[in-house]
Order: structure tokens, then sequence, then C-alpha cells
């Protein structure tokens, strides 16, 4: 069973290789937070203490990936994989905001790197950030353990210097889930996010294509797969103009989880 994870939306809103010298691995960086205790008989209440306390006492992440998330009535979640990209995710947001729509964006470390003021932008519009690795290496899961952590671990400090927020989602690159890389996401505090809704965007079939697949697909709860990354992606911008739209018209709303 998957675990329960909320949805919020907007209010009424209608809805490559390794790098040398990578940071500590995401089991070293967990352990070192939770055994930072006070002293016997003192009450540390400083705020590295009341993180760790929190973190301990916080449900584990899934172990299986996320694909529907419950909500009342009619709720979507769109997700966009592979930014950010100065050419498309800018318009992304655009249109996001035109239809008081949050989404999640799985980011890619090194565009995270090379596009600090986008990443800020997305969580100052109040979208959700998630983990999607350094450098998209699709065989992630052959990977020796030391690159599967550096690989998620750089990202997510990354993000978390640049926002001061850590990501709360991990996705696999390519959708190549396995055990030993979602052991990490999760030793790092993060929920394997998948989706139940593909229109392969990626592939750029079309963007009347890419809209018609989804509004096939969707259906309340469902967790949409897009792209504002890593090629051309006019047509997916395209689309998105057109399911928001029609979606909207439906009364759906576009939430995150929460």
């Amino acid at each position: 069973m998957v675990a329960a994870v909320m949805l919020a939306a907007v209010p009424g809103a209608v809805l490559a290789p390794r790098a040398q010298g990578g940071p500590p691995r995401v089991a070293e960086r967990a352990h070192a937070a939770v055994s930072r205790t006070a002293a016997p008989g003192a009450e540390d209440r400083s705020p590295a203490s009341r993180s760790a306390t929190a973190a301990r006492r916080a449900p584990a992440p899934p172990r299986r990936p996320i694909t529907n998330l419950p909500a009342p009535g009619r709720t979507v979640v769109l997700t966009f994989d592979d930014g950010p990209d100065p050419r498309w995710t800018p318009t992304v947001l655009d249109l996001l905001r035109q239809y008081h729509a949050r989404a999640v964006f799985c980011l890619v470390g090194v565009h995270v790197a090379e596009q600090p003021a986008l990443v800020r932008r997305i969580v100052r519009e109040g979208h959700l950030l998630c983990d999607h690795t350094w450098t998209h290496d699709e065989r992630l899961p052959h990977r020796s353990l030391a690159v599967i952590e550096s690989e998620i671990g750089r990202t997510a400090t990354e993000l978390a210097t640049l926002t001061g927020r850590r990501p709360r989602y991990f996705r696999a690159p390519g959708g190549n889930w396995a055990p030993n890389v979602i052991a990490v996401a999760r030793s790092g505090g993060m929920a394997p996010l998948g989706w139940s809704v593909d229109p392969t965007d990626w592939a750029r079939p079309g963007s009347s294509v890419i809209a018609t697949r989804v509004l096939a697909a969707v259906h309340p709860g469902a967790v949409v797969l897009m792209h504002d990354g890593y090629g051309r992606r006019e047509q997916s911008v395209a689309a998105l103009r057109t399911i928001l739209r029609v979606l909207a018209a439906r009364g759906y709303r576009f939430a995150v989880p929460d």
C-alpha cells in the first residue's frame, strides 16, 4: 500500500559522469542530523534538535513510487521533468500562474546549478521541488552505492542551498525504479514520485496528440508526467495550454502533494 499523501491547491483555483568530491553520503548526513542530541538531563530546543525530532516522528516515505494521490473531488497533479530550462520553464510557469495552478518540478542538478534564479522563481510561485538526480543517469540502479548517493544527495543539497528547502520527493530518471535507488532517496527523507498518466511528450508526437492522451487518461488524483527540459519542448508547452483550459472547464483543480 502506498502511504496516503494529502494534496494542496490554491484556494478557489479551477482547476554524465559524477563530479569528484561530492557531498557526504545521504545516509551519513541523515545519521549526523539525528545524532546531535542534548546532554543527559538537558532540554535542547535548538533548530537542529527540533528538526531531528520532527524527522524521527515523521512517517517513513513509501517504498513504492506514488502514482495517484488521494484528494476530495476532481484534482490532478501536473509534474514537469528535466528542467529548469530557460527556454521553456518560464512559459510553463506563466501558464500555471494564469490558471492559478501549482505543480511539481522534477529538476536535474546540472540544470539547477545553471539556472538558480529560475529555481527560486519556481519556489516563489508556490510549486514543489522534486529531486531528479544530478545528471539524469537512466542506468542509475546499476551504479555503485557511492554514485547513487552522489547523484541524489548532491541535487538535494543544491536545491536546499538555493531555496532553503530540501525536496520531499524524488523521481528516478527514465522511471527506472529499483530498491537500491529508492532506499537512498528514502534515507534522505524523499518519497518516490511516479505517475499514472504519461503522454510521452518527450518523443514530440505533436501537441494535439499530447493533449489528447492526457485528457483521455486523466482521472481524480492522477499524476501527469510532462517535460520542460532536455530538448525542444514547444509541443509540450502548446499541449499544456489545452490541458489547463479543458481540465479547468471540467472542474478540475491543479494540486500538489502536501
